[in-house]
């Protein structure tokens, strides 16, 4: 097998595993105490941070467009709407823009 088959198969397996991992020590549990229960409900806009800030730090007009529809849409809707909204933005833009 290839190196890079290699880094694919063990790469799966530990996401996996880290995935399953919560699962696991969460099962464990009768009751969630209401502030890991907050933490873990505040993972997705964290994540949702760490993808959106650097094109808003190195991003152009188009960034900054997708950015200010998706925050715009996010507070009259869904937040996958939103997130669709940008990403619709910001595809035109980069076409239109290129």
């Amino acid at each position: 097998m290839s190196v890079n088959l290699w880094i694919i198969l063990l790469g799966g397996l530990a996401t996996y595993l880290t995935r399953i991992g919560g699962h696991i020590v969460l099962s464990r549990f009768d009751s969630i105490h209401p502030r890991v229960q907050a933490g873990l409900e505040a993972v997705p806009a964290a994540v949702l941070t760490t993808l959106v800030a650097p094109a808003a730090m190195n991003g152009g007009p188009a960034e900054w467009s997708a950015l200010l529809v998706a925050a715009f849409v996010c507070l009259r809707a869904p937040m996958f709407i939103g997130f669709v909204a940008g990403a619709a933005v910001l595809i035109a833009m980069r076409h239109w823009l290129a």
